[in-house]
């Protein structure tokens, strides 16, 4: 895993919230040696930004604690699951945490880890927690199939696993409902030796899909619907992105997750709070083995919801296959990969999902939490540019053609010690077409006939003529610049009610900058019948504008401010040489507020 450049954080208090209280309590009474978390996506779609909060509390947590977080790939479902998701979760992965958290990230042991054999005559399987950076390589569950099968015999022999022959429709019926206890399978008491026979012949390959699975034999009157028998292992005919073609029969998340949590040597298993009836599984399955190390614990917390957003891999899945976007990476998606296209800092995001806070309840936050983190971040980082989204000719009649004054642009106010650039004022100019009127409504400070503004950085000019085509559409307008009240200027303190911003017209270049807005009009598009129905239809914008010159050499790694206008960085498909393209990341103000 290769590529972390590092970022320059803030120190900043660490958070405190019920899990880290926990992690503190157990930490002071010595009950772990190292503090082991895990952060364990299934590779079947992107991360999204409701991940981002259980990767910053996990690696948090690690890096509270001088402790390790794994990145393990819970791969235990070949149908849904591809290289390509396990490639991008590593990239969005290494770009949260890089220079924040990537000195916890485990990896995987190089070289086989054969069983040690307990005073019981079983195996135990152990992964001991590696120094970060002593391997080159994430944990796959799926490296854990020898384990998880040799687990999985060994609840067969001690009674407590069996092969039905139920069919997938039929094993759901049985199952019952929450009002209503199940029924025992009719293959539920088949002797051990017949279980151990055909478990045996289900690896080999011998049954079709859905003939046979393995099941807990847990309660089928449970009034936790995920104790009532439920399946350890299916058949399924299909090659494996990661195991290759060595497995027919794959284990089920929730008896993998547990084991797989175990062999890594996790120590806090935190999980969302959809998972809280499971965790009686995840002990069962723990405690059934008689394993004999510390087991780990599982602890839940409330996932983020975020307004205007969904987070539902299936709905983002549509979005990309409807082409209501370009892809997965698409600046208006709240996949990882498009916010830091759409350029969202990694610190700005970190910073957002920490001060939202880890609670126990499931609660909506509002989309403008997000968005003025960025601007937070964004603010005190974003070099300051001009540009023109919408360009509006002017002349500037007492400056020559070919002549140039030079002025002075600040590059960041924000800075300790800010410095400047070079603009050049020349006789043509380009300003927003908003700000200019005609027939200007009351209290309007921008240009208009005959009356001042200040062109920002450079001096007051004055609308003196406008010229019209045949038609009557404006071409352009012609002023005074009045040069003397340029910084440093006898009449540099003149004062005008309206500044504006502008860039030359002969010394700029032209770029594409696409607006970007929220995806969605309505801030719980999951609650709608047809998510689709709600999409906004100006969630994107294309223009070509006019930028000062200095943005020619503009890095996909840079943040600017287009001043008066929002911020913006490069996007990925801009070629340097010939076309550039710029996202809009955020506008400077919240302009949804009602």
């Amino acid at each position: 895993m290769t590529g972390m450049s590092a970022e320059t954080t803030t120190p900043a208090p660490a958070p405190s919230d019920f899990i880290r209280d926990i992690v503190a309590g157990h930490v002071a009474e010595q009950r772990y040696a190292k503090i082991v978390t895990r952060f364990p996506p299934e590779p079947n779609g992107y991360l999204h930004i409701g991940h981002a909060k259980s990767i910053c509390l996990n690696f948090g947590i690690a890096r509270e604690h001088a402790g390790q977080c794994n990145l393990r790939f819970d791969d235990t479902n070949p149908v849904k699951e591809d290289v390509e998701y396990v490639e991008s979760i590593t990239r969005d992965v290494q770009w949260l945490i890089a220079g924040w958290a990537d000195h916890c990230l485990g990896f995987k042991p190089r070289g086989a880890h054969p069983a040690k054999v307990t005073s019981n005559g079983q195996p135990d399987y152990y992964l001991a927690p590696v120094a970060p950076g002593a391997g080159s390589e994430a944990f796959f569950a799926s490296d854990y199939f020898d384990q998880l099968y040799d687990y999985a015999v060994e609840l067969i022999r001690r009674g407590k696993a069996y092969v039905c022959d139920l069919s997938p429709e039929d094993t759901e019926k049985y199952r019952g409902s929450p009002d209503t206890p199940g029924k025992d399978s009719p293959f539920r008491n088949r002797s051990v030796a017949e279980n151990l026979d055909l478990f045996t012949r289900m690896k080999a390959g011998e049954f079709p899909d859905g003939a046979r699975s393995l099941r807990s034999k847990i309660d089928m009157a449970s009034p936790n619907m995920w104790l009532r028998d439920p399946l350890l292992y299916r058949i399924r005919h299909v090659a494996h992105h990661h195991a290759g073609d060595k497995w027919c029969i794959y284990p089920l998340y929730d008896y993998a997750h547990c084991l797989s949590d175990y062999l890594e040597g996790i120590t806090h298993s935190i999980c969302t709070l959809e998972f809280v009836d499971h965790r009686p599984l995840y002990d069962w399955v723990l405690e059934s083995l008689g394993l004999p190390r510390a087991l780990p614990h599982q602890y839940e917390f409330a996932k983020l919801n975020l307004a205007y957003t969904l987070v539902s891999k299936r709905k983002l899945l549509t979005l990309v296959t409807e082409k209501v976007v370009t892809g997965w990476d698409d600046p208006r998606m709240p996949t990882l990969s498009g916010l830091r296209r759409r350029g969202i800092p990694a610190s700005a995001l970190r910073a957002f999902v920490t001060g939202v806070g880890v609670t126990k309840f499931d609660s909506l936050t509002e989309a403008a939490v997000f968005e003025n983190a960025v601007r937070g971040e964004l603010n005190t980082t974003a070099a300051r540019r001009l540009a023109v989204l919408r360009p509006l000719k002017l002349v500037l009649t007492n400056i020559a053609a070919g002549e140039t004054v030079e002025c002075r642009a600040t590059n960041n106010p924000q800075d300790e010690n800010p410095t400047t650039r070079p603009l050049a004022l020349t006789r043509e100019v380009f300003i927003e077409t908003d700000d200019f009127a005609e027939v200007p409504p009351p209290k309007y400070f921008r240009l208009k006939p005959g009356g001042e503004v200040r062109l920002k950085y450079a001096c007051i000019i004055k609308c003196d003529e406008l010229v019209k085509d045949a038609s009557g559409a404006l071409i352009e307008i012609r002023c005074t610049a009045q040069l003397d009240t340029r910084h440093g200027q006898p009449n540099a303190d003149k004062k005008v009610k309206g500044t504006i911003h502008w860039v030359s017209a002969t010394q700029c270049i032209d770029a594409e900058v696409r607006l970007y807005d929220r995806l969605f009009t309505v801030a719980e598009p999951a609650a709608e019948e047809n998510f689709l129905k709600v999409v906004n239809p100006k969630s994107l914008e294309v223009v070509t504008a006019k930028l000062e010159a200095s943005l020619a050499t503009a890095k996909a790694d840079d943040r600017y401010q287009f001043e008066r206008l929002g911020y913006f960085a490069l996007d990925k498909d801009s070629a340097p040489d010939s076309r550039l393209i710029f996202n809009r990341t955020i506008t400077l103000k919240d302009t949804w507020a009602k």
